[in-house]
C-alpha cells in the first residue's frame, strides 16, 4: 500500500461534496478516478479527477439551463456509469436536492419515490436492459423527464451561482433498500455522506496504488460512500454497469483491481467462481474483499481467506447511516471473522434495553447510534421524531447486538428476526451462522412463522449449491445438535428453494417475502 500522507485531501469543518471534488482535482488532476469496464475492452472509458470536476460543472450548467436551482428536487434512476456520477456531482455543485432511485425499481417503487419527494425533474436511461424507463415515467406522470444515459445536458459554467457554502443542509433523499415492504425516504446531508465515506476510507487503509471497484448500483447509499473514499485518497474504481460472474472477471483482471466486494452475497459469488479452478487465483491482483449491508457468517470469512487468498473486512451500515463500523486489515482474524469492526472516532454506539437503558459490554440489546454520519430523519415524518431518535438523540436502528470489552460490535440480528417460541427468544442469525458450516447449504434464511401452539415456529429456508443432494430436516437438525445448539432452537420446518428472494442492490435476502410465502 502506498503512503497517503501527501495525497490525502484535508477538508473544512463542514465540507460539501463539491469542495472535496475541487480539492482532489487540484491535488492530483491527471490521476484516474473512474474506469468504466465495458463488455468489449475496446469500449472501456477512463476519467481523471480534473475531468471529473470540469465535466460535472458543465453538466451543472446544462441542468441550470433546464431550471434546476439550489433546493430543486431532482430524481434520477440511472445505472452505474460515468454519466451517472457526473449528473450526481453536477446536482451537488448546484446545491439541488437529489433523490437516487435504484434502476431495477419499477412503477410501484419509482412512483412512490417521485410522489413522496415531489420531484420536479426525473433523469432516466431510456430503454435499459429491455425496460423502457421513459415510458414508465410517462405512466407515472413524472415532471421534467429527460434521458441521461449517453448524453447529458451541458452549458457554460459561468452561468452558475456560487457552490453551496456548507454541507449541513439536507440535499439527498435515499430510499430504504426494500428488505421491508414499506420504503422510507432517508434525509442526508453532504456532511453525513462524507463522514460515512471517511470511515470506510480510514478503516480500509487504501492508497493511490489501489484500484477499487463499484459493482453495485451507484444509486445505492454505497455509491457516494465509495466516491468519497476515492476523492479522499486519490485512487480509481472500476465501474460495472452490469455485474454478473464469470463475465465481469475480465474487467477485474485487465484493470488490476486490488479491492472488490459489496456484501456477503458478492463474497459467495467470488468463492463459487474460485472453486471452479482452485489452482489459479481468481483475480491475481486482489488483496482485499470489503463490504457490508448484510450479515457475514464467520465461515464465509475463513473461506475467503483460505480459498481466494486475500483478506476480508466487513462492516456495518444502513441507508440511515452509510458507515457505522468497519473491520480493518490490521484487525485480528478473530475480530474479522466474528465482529463488524469498530466505529470511527465520530460515531457513538449505545447498546440499550428496549426502554433505552444502556447495557454493559457483552450484553445483547438494541443498537442505537449518534454521530456525523447519521441521517437527519425520514421524509414527511418530521413531526414524529420519537419514532426515529430516542431522548438522547440516538438513532433507533432496530438491530440487535453487543459491544465487546475492546470496542468491537457484534450483531446478533434484527428485532424482527427474533423468533419467540413458547416465550423464549431465539436469534435467527445464530442458527444461520451454524447452518453455513453445512456443505449442503449455499445460503439460508431462518424465519419465524405463526404457530397456534408455540406462538412462532422456527423455519429454515435453504438455497442449496449446484449438484447437492436434497437436504432433509433430520440432517439439518442433526448438524445443529452436533454444533451444540439448544434443542428449543432447532428448526421445526425446512423449505428448499431454488433461490432466496433478494433485493437488487446488495442482494439482501427479503425475509418478509419468505414469511408471506410459507406462513
Amino acid at each position: 500500500m502506498a503512503d497517503t500522507k501527501d495525497t490525502a485531501v484535508r477538508l473544512s469543518h463542514s465540507p460539501t461534496l463539491w469542495e472535496l471534488v475541487t480539492a482532489r482535482a487540484a491535488l492530483t488532476p491527471g490521476a484516474p478516478v473512474l474506469i468504466e469496464a465495458a463488455e468489449d475492452p475496446a469500449d472501456d472509458r477512463t476519467l481523471t479527477f480534473a475531468e471529473l470536476r470540469e465535466r460535472s460543472e458543465r453538466v451543472a450548467a446544462g441542468l441550470y439551463g433546464r431550471g434546476v436551482r439550489p433546493g430543486t428536487v431532482v430524481a434520477w434512476q440511472l445505472p452505474t456509469r460515468i454519466e451517472t456520477v457526473l449528473l450526481s456531482l453536477a446536482l451537488a455543485r448546484i446545491g439541488a436536492v437529489q433523490t437516487p432511485v435504484i434502476p431495477f425499481y419499477r412503477d410501484r417503487e419509482a412512483g412512490f419515490a417521485l410522489r413522496e419527494s415531489k420531484a420536479e425533474h426525473f433523469a432516466v436511461p431510456g430503454v435499459w436492459r429491455g425496460f423502457d424507463h421513459t415510458a414508465m415515467a410517462g405512466r407515472l406522470g413524472a415532471r421534467g423527464v429527460f434521458e441521461a444515459y449517453e448524453e447529458l445536458p451541458t452549458g457554460d459554467p459561468a452561468v452558475l451561482p456560487a457552490p453551496p457554502a456548507n454541507g449541513t443542509d439536507v440535499r439527498w433523499i435515499y430510499w430504504t433498500s426494500g428488505t421491508t415492504s414499506d420504503p422510507k425516504g432517508v434525509l442526508h446531508t453532504d456532511r453525513s455522506l462524507i463522514a460515512g465515506g471517511s470511515c470506510l476510507a480510514h478503516a480500509l487503509r487504501l492508497g493511490p496504488a489501489d484500484v477499487g471497484s463499484i459493482a453495485f448500483p451507484y444509486a445505492h447509499i454505497g455509491g457516494p460512500d465509495y466516491l468519497v473514499m476515492l476523492l479522499l485518497y486519490g485512487f480509481p474504481a472500476v465501474l460495472f454497469e452490469k455485474f454478473a460472474l464469470p463475465d465481469a472477471l475480465d474487467g477485474y483482471r485487465r484493470h488490476g483491481v486490488t479491492v472488490a466486494g459489496g456484501s456477503t452475497a458478492f463474497y459467495s459469488m467470488f468463492l463459487t467462481e474460485q472453486r471452479k479452478d482452485p489452482s489459479a487465483k481468481l483475480i491475481p491482483t486482489l488483496r482485499l474483499l470489503a463490504g457490508g449491508g448484510a450479515p457475514k457468517p464467520p465461515e464465509i470469512y475463513h473461506a475467503v481467506v483460505r480459498e481466494l487468498g486475500c483478506e476480508l473486512t466487513h462492516g456495518y451500515g444502513m441507508t440511515e447511516v452509510p458507515m457505522i463500523t468497519m473491520g480493518s486489515p490490521d484487525d485480528s482474524a478473530e475480530h474479522l471473522a466474528t465482529t463488524e469492526g469498530r466505529p470511527p472516532a465520530g460515531m457513538s454506539i449505545r447498546i440499550t434495553a428496549p426502554d433505552g437503558t444502556p447495557l454493559p459490554p457483552d450484553t445483547d440489546g438494541e443498537v442505537r447510534l449518534r454521530g456525523e454520519a447519521v441521517c437527519q430523519g425520514y421524509l414527511n415524518r418530521e413531526g414524529r421524531p420519537a419514532e426515529v431518535f430516542d431522548a438522547d438523540g440516538y438513532l433507533i436502528t432496530g438491530d440487535l447486538g453487543h459491544l465487546t470489552p475492546d470496542g468491537y460490535l457484534v450483531l446478533t440480528g434484527r428485532s424482527k428476526d427474533v423468533i419467540i417460541r413458547k416465550g423464549e427468544n431465539i436469534s435467527a442469525k445464530e442458527i444461520e451462522d451454524l447452518l453455513h458450516l453445512l456443505p449442503a447449504i449455499g445460503d439460508v434464511a431462518v424465519i419465524g412463522l405463526p404457530d397456534p401452539e408455540r406462538g412462532e415456529r422456527v423455519c429454515a429456508v435453504v438455497e442449496q449449491p449446484p449438484g447437492a443432494a436434497p437436504l432433509t430436516l433430520p440432517q439439518l437438525t442433526a448438524h445443529l445438535r452436533a454444533q451444540g445448539l439448544s434443542p428449543h432452537k432447532l428448526p421445526e420446518q425446512l423449505e428448499l428453494v431454488e433461490a432466496l428472494p433478494r433485493n437488487e442492490t446488495l442482494r439482501k435476502v427479503l425475509k418478509y417475502k419468505l414469511r408471506e410465502r410459507f406462513a
